[in-house]
């Protein structure tokens, strides 16, 4: 979409893609899903944390460029059309305005600016084996013992564990109370004795995921995030963050261009009024979410948080996603059935389409299933339930 910028921000613009063509590696290209080599992936973070860029979302008083949500928004958009890999989210979009909320000044200063550096990384200990879309019934438990708590419990698909220095972990600390009253946010060293990581191998045949076991891992008090007991509440905040992240618009938008392209490449696809009917189908699609996603920015530009919309936001978003994943296998036909092979003939997205594929049919899952963000929007903007 075309949209009418000022002169300002277009000369932003002009300054943002200038700087994307003559750093961006060639054949980065942003991965399928979330990035799996940590060497190409931290060497792209710490170039765009000492351009100051990195953390872009951020204000200046934590190490951000302080742009606006039209910045922002062009600053992702420009990233994706250069083929530019996404910033692991998990310390940049999550963590990070966790921090700047309830974190104490120790903390921030502590925490967040080796995150807006690129120095490390983050991973996110959420979900369990019997506490996915019930978040809230989760037993890993945090008990004090002085001037620590003695971490017990096991966390499942966490996400580039692997690669991390620290986690952020949501903890029981009470037992006696409503399940929602008795969490709390705790940040954890990878390196705790206590703490062993195990890899998890998914349909697309890299290792993004992990499961965590806690045996008596001691975490420092001081590493408490707002105060007992209110980890929920900073949970629901950090997901409002991560849902609209997970959206993806701009990554479907680059998604959406190399399609048109392959299609434009071969005269039997270009001509066949079919396939010129399903890609208009998904261009509407995803103009009806990019607007849904300015919308949301607007907001965030007028100082009001996300909201639940962002749960509206990230259910047509991984729909979008898994969209266009089916038809860049559907429409790359045999090309699309070697497993990322560089000999294979075929347009660059068709021969990586299948792998992508797979991987997206987790889209609809991770960051809370869209069935429970249905449920969110029913309750909190319909007043059902």
């Amino acid at each position: 979409m075309d949209l009418d910028f000022s002169p300002e921000d277009q000369a932003f613009r002009e300054e943002v893609r200038a700087w994307m063509r003559a750093n961006v590696p060639p054949k980065a290209g942003p991965e399928i899903g979330l990035p799996s080599h940590l060497e190409t992936q931290a060497a792209w973070e710490r170039k765009l944390g000492k351009q100051g860029w990195l953390a872009y979302n951020w204000p200046t008083e934590y190490g951000g460029p302080g742009w606006t949500a039209t910045q922002r928004y062009i600053f992702d958009t420009e990233r994706a059309a250069a083929g530019a890999p996404v910033g692991s989210p998990f310390g940049l979009a999550m963590l990070g305005p966790v921090l700047m909320s309830f974190g104490t000044p120790e903390q921030k200063a502590r925490y967040l600016p080796p995150i807006a550096a690129g120095e490390v990384f983050w991973c996110q200990g959420y979900s369990e084996p019997g506490s996915g879309s019930d978040l809230a019934s989760l037993k890993t438990t945090a008990v004090r013992d002085g001037d620590h708590y003695v971490v017990n419990g096991q966390k499942i698909w966490t996400t580039q564990a692997h690669w991390a220095s620290y986690i952020f972990c949501l903890c029981r600390t009470n037992t006696e109370v409503p399940k929602q009253q008795g969490i709390s946010f705790l940040l954890i060293d990878m390196k705790t004795p206590g703490l062993e990581i195990r890899p998890i191998m998914t349909i697309d045949g890299h290792h993004h995921l992990n499961e965590i076991f806690l045996s008596d891992v001691r975490v420092p008090a001081e590493n408490l995030v707002g105060k007992e007991g209110q980890g929920w509440t900073i949970a629901k905040f950090l997901l409002t963050h991560e849902r609209t992240a997970i959206a993806g618009v701009s990554d479907s938008l680059y998604q959406m261009d190399e399609l048109r392209s392959a299609v434009a490449s071969d005269p039997s696809l270009a001509e066949d009024p079919l396939v010129r009917r399903r890609l208009a189908a998904l261009e509407v699609d995803l103009m009806a979410l990019e607007y849904t996603n300015l919308r949301t920015l607007d907001r965030v530009a007028k100082g009001q948080p996300p909201g639940p919309e962002s749960s509206g936001l990230k259910v047509k978003g991984a729909e979008m996603q898994q969209a266009i994943s089916e038809a860049q296998v559907e429409l790359g036909g045999l090309s699309a059935l070697p497993w990322m092979s560089d000999d294979a003939a075929g347009h660059d997205v068709f021969r990586s389409a299948t792998q992508r594929y797979n991987f997206l049919r987790a889209s609809s899952i991770y960051g809370g299933t869209n069935e429970i963000q249905k449920n969110v929007l029913a309750k909190l903007l319909l007043g059902a339930g």
